[in-house]
């Protein structure tokens, strides 16, 4: 019997970013999926680091998932993007964008990004506070982007505002090779 495919959403940004190792990173963690055999459950754009991740794991033979709001298909498609042959769902908002994605999926990565990502990685965090779900969570935490995020939440925690087990549903990783090895420990 074959195993069951596993699926990872990754939030991140549709803007490279200001240094190249968030592409770079982005890159890797596409072929990343390819080699593990995971599903890479994204949404569904070609630019930034969103398509980085995506074009990464296409090349290398990933299984791909998109899922993109009906309003952001002719800003994609004008930008060059949803060229490639991705499995793709259209919906109607972003909050379905988001729940269709993590329906679909075994864990949640965040890449370095905006305040799409910023608003993504709070609805899945939130729900996990909240008990609806026990999926890993992983900052992709290139140079220390995410470092004011996981001060924040500390801070959240300091004053109050949240138990102290909100730290333990977030994963902050410093690198690709890091991620992978929390990935496997917790998809196998």
């Amino acid at each position: 019997m074959t195993a069951p495919l596993r699926s990872v959403c990754v939030f991140c940004g549709a803007r490279n970013g200001a240094h190249p190792a968030f592409a770079e990173a982005a890159r890797a963690l596409g072929a990343l999926l390819a080699a593990e055999g995971w599903r890479l459950v994204y949404g569904a754009g070609d630019v930034g680091l969103m398509g980085e991740v995506a074009r990464a794991a296409s090349a290398a033979g990933a299984d791909t998932f998109g899922v993109i709001p009906m309003h952001l298909l002719e800003r994609e498609r004008s930008a060059g993007g949803l060229a490639r042959d991705a499995r793709m769902v259209v919906t109607e908002t972003m909050h379905e964008r988001k729940k269709v994605m993590f329906v679909n999926s075994d864990a949640i990565v965040v890449l370095p990004g905006g305040a799409g990502s910023l608003d993504e990685f709070f609805e899945v965090l939130t729900w996990r506070q909240l008990g609806l779900h026990t999926k890993p969570i992983f900052l992709l935490d290139i140079g220390g982007y995410w470092a004011p995020l996981t001060a924040l939440l500390e801070h959240v925690v300091a004053q109050g505002f949240a138990e102290p087990s909100l730290l333990d549903f977030v994963h902050p990783v410093p690198d690709v090779d890091r991620l992978a090895e929390s990935l496997r420990a917790t998809l196998a």
